[in-house]
């Protein structure tokens, strides 16, 4: 089993390294394998006075420090354009272990071939407006991807609310010959709202857990941080760290009493 976690935005070297080895002692405890996730820019903010995030140069970094100082550290973060992908390559090539595609870009070709052209594991979202059988079309762009895991992060059916859809989710374990990644975070989201950061609604976090590590879902993204309502971006949708090893314990839990 395989878990991506970490803060919405990488805020600070101090509280990254804070998160991770929180999450990493946990991942330890339920043998889980673990990537950290940060973002350097939150290139999608609802306003132009959102909080972006560090940047891609004080952010990278500050990566290369942690995986200095801890050795085996697993890194994904966001790319938003070719460009970026190139530069993280030319200058900061081994900050980053997995580049990540957000869902508004899933079918930005430029990027997706950028991003399967590079030695690294290409995590790609699922866009909220595409259906699950749809999804073959990004896979047919990624066939010099190093390995390809696609992510599901909930549905558009209606304004301002996402929906998952289980069967969706069976649909692509069976269909896609890659692992399918289920994004806990992202689900209980309410994007385009009219503040400056989506709203969300993490309580509902636990139950999809369970649910989705019921069907077979082995490999799960989550959002996490020390003080998750005085984040910058998505604190609704995040889990409060002291909440984390009660949200793996249900997961492997169901998991292991299913399969």
């Amino acid at each position: 089993m395989r878990l991506i976690a970490g803060p919405c935005q990488h805020e600070s070297l101090q509280q990254s390294l804070e998160i991770a080895e929180h999450v990493s002692d946990l991942c330890s405890k339920y043998d889980l394998d673990f990537y950290f996730k940060a973002s350097y820019d939150k290139a999608n903010r609802s306003h132009d006075s959102g909080v972006r995030g560090k940047g891609l140069s004080s952010t990278m970094e500050d990566f290369l420090h942690m995986k200095y100082h801890w050795p085996g550290l697993k890194i994904l973060t966001d790319v938003h354009d070719y460009v970026q992908v190139a530069r993280i390559e030319r200058e900061f090539c081994n900050a980053v272990d997995v580049y990540q595609v957000p869902a508004f870009l899933c079918r930005q070709t430029d990027l997706i071939k950028a991003v399967c052209a590079t030695d690294k594991i290409v995590n790609i979202k699922k866009g909220q407006f595409l259906a699950p059988w749809d999804v073959s079309g990004i896979i047919s762009k990624c066939e010099d991807a190093e390995q390809l895991w696609i992510t599901e992060r909930g549905t558009s059916f209606g304004y301002n609310n996402l929906v998952v859809d289980f069967t969706g989710l069976q649909y692509m374990l069976m269909a896609y010959p890659c692992p399918i990644v289920y994004d806990l975070s992202h689900s209980v989201q309410r994007p385009g709202s009219n503040k400056e950061s989506s709203g969300g609604d993490r309580s509902y976090i636990p139950g999809l857990a369970r649910a989705s590590s019921a069907l077979g879902i082995s490999n799960f993204f989550v959002e996490c941080h020390p003080r998750p309502d005085k984040a910058p971006s998505d604190g609704p949708n995040m889990v409060h760290l002291d909440d984390m090893d009660e949200l793996l314990n249900n997961i492997v839990e169901y998991h292991h009493a299913q399969h």
